[in-house]
């Protein structure tokens, strides 16, 4: 599948469904429409219904915004530029594997964390 809405305005209804079970891969945790709720800070009542409209429509690109950040959980999706400080010249090469992968746990464990 086409990453697009990493560099697009916005995400497709079946893009946000793949950055699901993706992350549910990513933290090995079954995420559920009310999980996706929690982490695009929908309110509790009504949010897991408004997922599954976007995972038709698409998301708001508020949401999408955040949701490229933690796309970032998963290894299906590229670390963003601007949070990629692993390929700067006083990083050695041979460590960046280790940042990246210590990078994208942390983002793991902040999916983790929102999620309660």
């Amino acid at each position: 599948m086409a990453l697009t809405f990493l560099d697009a305005n916005g995400m497709t209804g079946p893009e946000l469904k793949q950055l699901r079970n993706d992350l549910s891969d990513a933290i090995e945790r079954k995420l559920t429409a009310a999980d996706m709720a929690k982490l695009c800070a929908l309110p509790e009542k009504g949010g897991a219904d408004t997922i599954r409209r976007w995972e038709v429509s698409g998301p708001t690109l508020a949401a999408t915004k955040l949701l490229r950040v933690l796309a970032m959980a998963s290894e299906r999706y590229p670390i963003m530029e601007k949070f990629d400080i692993f390929d700067r010249h006083d990083v050695r090469e041979e460590d960046r594997p280790a940042k990246r992968a210590a990078f994208r746990a942390q983002m793991r464990d902040e999916v983790r964390r929102r999620l309660g």
